[in-house]
């Protein structure tokens, strides 16, 4: 993907991922606020060299660069969410198996350690931000992040990603962050998905 950068269609209907995410939140959170990830992006890039770039690579060239800050966040956020909502289905595999079952286990000790860790990793990130499953190197970790920041720009593989900016809950969860967290963990990540990730990330 190369600008002008376009919002990708949802892959599911608006109405596919309720009661956990409901139909008012996927249309506000994708339509909305999504699309003005690109909206913004797409000027700050005109006329520059990042407007060869993929996504990814705006991402990693903008990274750390303060003159690049709002190049950073808007493609940040735009790639986060395109992750984030190709990582759910409501009919997916709801336990991590194969190659993933394997390093989860290795490095958490289990599956529901895992996604204890994430849901306190998301808890713990102040203010907006996201929490990762991520690869670094040859082991899976979680991380927070801050604004658009994301797991590419430290030279990690981001599998999993979390929404812990209010727009994505609070319609849904108010305050209980941790809530929507465990609840999307449990009803909506396609682990086959995040295996898939792990996979391309392993090489």
């Amino acid at each position: 993907m190369a600008a002008p950068f376009e919002l990708p269609a949802l892959p599911y209907d608006d109405t596919a991922l309720a009661p956990v995410i409901g139909q008012q939140t996927v249309q506000l959170h994708h339509g909305k606020h999504h699309q003005t990830y690109f909206d913004k992006l797409n000027p700050l890039v005109d006329g520059t060299e990042m407007a060869e770039m993929s996504l990814e690579d705006v991402i990693r060239h903008s990274a750390g660069k303060a003159d690049l800050a709002g190049v950073f966040n808007n493609a940040g956020q735009a790639w986060n969410h395109i992750l984030y909502w190709d990582q759910f289905s409501s009919a997916g595999a709801r336990e991590a198996s194969g190659k993933l079952g394997e390093m989860i286990e290795r490095d958490f000790g289990s599956f529901g350690e895992m996604k204890d860790k994430l849901v306190a990793t998301g808890a713990g990130v102040f203010g907006s931000g996201w929490a990762w499953l991520a690869l670094d190197g040859n082991k899976l970790i979680t991380m927070g992040t801050s604004g658009g920041d994301n797991p590419l720009a430290h030279g990690k593989v981001a599998l999993c990603g979390i929404d812990v900016w209010e727009h994505a809950y609070y319609l849904d969860y108010q305050n209980r962050r941790p809530d929507h967290i465990r609840a999307v963990l449990d009803q909506l990540v396609n682990w086959s998905f995040v295996g898939e990730k792990l996979a391309e990330g392993l090489g």
